[in-house]
């Protein structure tokens, strides 16, 4: 199957989902009193299909010059829609398991519905609200078997996930940017999905990103919204922004440290591109402290029996909108946090931004703050305070 099949049958899965989604609310909300006239019933559903289209038509909308700002606010109105729906239909299914799909207690069915719906209202609300006041600094430190003493006490700041784009735009980044400043890091880890759906909204922020300095550099790995948006595009704005881009290499940040890198694990499986990069991005490093960056926390087991001490990955978001993890969990063993895989830790942050709705329900966004230890230390992914 060719990379652009592979992409059609995955989008036609996606809208299949996303319909049946709908289907799903529109059955559960149309017969519930005080909807029944059938003019409330127009309504909704020419709502419904607005909703549903609104999205699709930003994606088609962001690739016609003309129709740039209309794409904004179809984008801006199915992204929010897109976590409204989610959180409404889990509030409906909550309804159905307690009243057994409307087969129990039928008197009540109605009322617990209603109840559902109001849920989501205020989840939606508490949603946004999360969502607004930005990433959290979370600290850890972590111990380096083979780190050279002089760089025993390094500070190291992980980035992921920005998604920066018609939704999080310069205002958003260069908070950011100054999140980062403020922790003084030693080096610096962007670990993908910097660009949201184009790179074309992100270009003009280069120097923004360029801001984002450290002593042993910035490095960084490609998501796979890079590949949406365009591989390469993608990595000249990188290179631009003063970004060192590994794509399936490694090389010494300095002595005694090794920094080795692949372009996305998600976006080679959907476009077919089967060889192995982990193998080749950390194939022949020097026995040395070696940090290994990987949007999409697959293939850990591999990565920990070729040698890398530390693997840095995002890409789940922690599941963005509770309880969107458990489903995450089904296709990413690693969803967020710390995991210890043989003798390398490894760090899924859960993102910095936000991709598609504009929430985050119950874990904020996240800057991940590692303090870089030798054995010497005895310390083994021992916390420290959040700043």
């Amino acid at each position: 199957m060719n990379s652009t099949l592979r992409f059609a049958v995955f989008l036609a899965v996606v809208l299949g989902i996303w319909s049946l989604m709908h289907a799903y609310v529109l059955l559960r909300v149309l017969p519930l009193p005080g909807l029944a006239a059938p003019i409330v019933r127009r309504v909704l559903l020419g709502m419904a299909a607005f909703l549903w289209a609104s999205y699709p038509l930003s994606r088609i909308f962001s690739h016609w010059k003309p129709a740039h700002a209309l794409a904004g606010l179809f984008e801006w109105i199915g992204a929010c829609w897109m976590g409204v729906l989610f959180l409404t239909l889990v509030c409906l299914l909550a309804a159905d398991l307690v009243t057994g799909f409307g087969f129990l207690f039928r008197a009540w069915v109605p009322s617990v519905r209603w109840g559902a719906l109001a849920s989501a209202g205020l989840l939606s609300i508490i949603a946004v609200i999360q969502a607004a006041r930005g990433p959290v600094v979370n600290s850890r430190e972590i111990e380096l078997h083979d780190l050279p003493a002089r760089y025993d006490g390094l500070v190291a700041v992980q980035i992921s996930d920005l998604h920066v784009g018609d939704m999080l735009g310069k205002h958003w980044l260069e908070g950011v940017v100054r999140q980062v400043e403020a922790l003084h890091p030693d080096i610096i880890f962007m670990t993908g999905d910097l660009v949201d759906g184009d790179a074309g909204p992100v270009e003009p922020l280069v120097p923004v990103l360029k801001k984002l300095k450290a002593p042993l550099g910035v490095w960084a790995v490609t998501g796979n919204h890079e590949f949406y948006a365009g591989l390469k595009r993608s990595v000249a704005l990188f290179e631009r922004a003063g970004f060192h881009v590994l794509a399936d290499r490694w090389e010494a940040a300095a002595p005694g440290l090794v920094i080795a890198g692949v372009d996305d694990l998600t976006a080679r499986r959907q476009f077919g591109l089967n060889h192995d990069p982990v193998e080749k991005a950390l194939g022949g490093h020097p026995k040395t402290a070696t940090i290994y960056l990987c949007h999409s926390p697959l293939q850990a087991g591999r990565a920990a029996d070729l040698g890398a001490d530390l693997m840095l990955s995002g890409h789940t978001h922690d599941g963005q909108i509770w309880p969107f993890q458990y489903v995450v969990r089904l296709f990413y063993p690693y969803v967020a946090g710390f995991y210890r895989i043989g003798g390398m830790t490894l760090v899924v942050s859960r993102g910095t931004g936000t991709w598609g709705p504009p929430m985050r329900l119950f874990k904020r966004s996240e800057i991940v703050r590692l303090i870089l230890v030798g054995p010497r230390t005895g310390a083994r992914a021992h916390s420290l305070p959040s700043r």
